[in-house]
């Protein structure tokens, strides 16, 4: 076996970044993906910008958005709100062993695309209906978008600067975090489905809601409400249990550092030539440390303040301190651990140029991830058609003429 998903076959409804993510999972894994896609438009990504540039220079819609994915997918453009359009799809999906969609809840019922009609034509189908809220309750025909998920499952309520402090306001994650979590989690669950499927025959209906990934991420914080009942507010870049644990300003940028025990406070104590404070009541432990992490936390910014960061941080890391940069993106992809990983490739591209991408983190040492570019809109829609349903020509021009491909 070269790859672990190798000959498995995935229909792919989705559009955006939850359901694609989850898709481009098992796409790197081997599995063939079928991404049906909008014809003339296609997914809704493809509109949001920058765009790589074609050979010649011209612009495509192929987006960083769209890019980072949709990686070894195969584009097949077709109408399902035609009755032949949807017909197709159920054809294709008769021949696939996943389908995973992320319409709104019980939306592709009238095209005939929902898990019934699907299981119908193939009784062990694994059909992953990926929604903003799940198939029923009150909210189930909400429309579902990440920033709003950061809202509404408490994430934005922990994260930003502490009120009274300046800039204080509830903040969401630059990445679509909400979107993200859910198709990593609808991955898992497809995987445990293929798992079960090979060992037992029966395929099942998979309910990924971003609702459930999204408040479940909240883990120790969640929890520590329902033991106390204290309501966790925002605490900036400053990590409540540990002390100092924060991000100090040096001259010439920022610098994490996270003094988690006693040996490690010791030791930048020392080297930031303060070692007076271990002496100090207050902060021999972690506990008071805590306790007075704002008479702590002007004492070592204080001293912080006077050294650069580069300077700091190698200091630090020779003595045994955690600490970190705060990398723009720039420097991440400059970082030689990042280079050494190969965590930036390049893949070549259907418009002629050789398209950037992220490496997958998954790495197995028996069944590698191959990487491929994402397809251009409708790439693969002939060749796909010809061999999974057998189209010839004169049927495909027909299709085209009436606008369903």
């Amino acid at each position: 076996m070269s790859a672990i998903l190798q000959g498995i076959k995935v229909l792919d409804l989705t559009r955006v970044v939850a359901g694609p993510w989850a898709t481009q999972n098992l796409a790197d894994m081997g599995a063939t993906v079928y991404k049906i896609e909008k014809p003339g438009d296609g997914d809704d990504t493809r509109k949001m910008g920058p765009f790589l540039t074609d050979a010649q220079g011209r612009t495509s819609n192929d987006s960083a958005f769209y890019l980072c994915c949709n990686r070894g997918k195969q584009s097949i453009t077709v109408d399902i709100s035609r009755p032949e359009g949807a017909e197709l799809v159920r054809r294709l999906a008769a021949r696939c062993d996943v389908v995973v969609e992320n319409y709104k809840a019980g939306s592709l019922r009238k095209y005939g695309l929902d898990y019934d009609s699907i299981r119908a034509l193939r009784p062990d189908i694994i059909y992953c209906s990926v929604t903003g809220f799940g198939p029923d309750g009150p909210y189930a025909a909400r429309p579902a978008y990440d920033f709003i998920l950061q809202g509404m499952a408490g994430l934005m309520s922990t994260c930003g600067q502490p009120d009274g402090s300046a800039g204080a306001e509830p903040m969401r994650t630059s990445i679509p975090i909400t979107d993200i979590l859910t198709g990593l989690n609808a991955s898992v669950a497809l995987m445990g489905a293929l798992y079960h499927r090979l060992a037992t025959g029966e395929g099942q209906y998979i309910d990924a809601a971003m609702l459930d990934a999204s408040v479940a991420a909240n883990g120790h914080l969640g929890l520590g409400y329902l033991m106390t009942g204290k309501v966790p507010g925002r605490a900036g870049n400053t990590n409540p249990v540990a002390a100092p644990s924060e991000v100090f300003a040096c001259l010439d940028g920022h610098l994490i550092v996270a003094a988690g025990n006693n040996g490690q406070f010791a030791a930048l104590c020392k080297v930031l030539g303060c070692a007076e404070l271990l002496d100090d009541e207050r902060f021999r432990e972690n506990t008071g440390r805590v306790a007075n992490r704002a008479a702590l936390r002007d004492r070592i910014g204080a001293c912080v303040a006077g050294w650069h960061a580069a300077e700091l941080l190698s200091t630090l890391e020779r003595a045994f301190v955690p600490c970190g940069p705060i990398n723009s993106l720039d420097a991440v992809f400059a970082d030689p651990q990042v280079r050494h990983r190969d965590l930036l490739l390049k893949l070549p591209h259907g418009r002629g140029v050789d398209a950037p991408s992220l490496r997958s983190p998954l790495r197995f040492s028996a069944t590698p991830v191959e990487m491929r570019a994402p397809p251009m809109l409708g790439e693969h829609t002939e060749a796909a058609l010809r061999a999974e349903l057998g189209l010839g020509d004169a049927e495909l021009a027909g299709l085209r003429e009436r606008g369903v491909l």
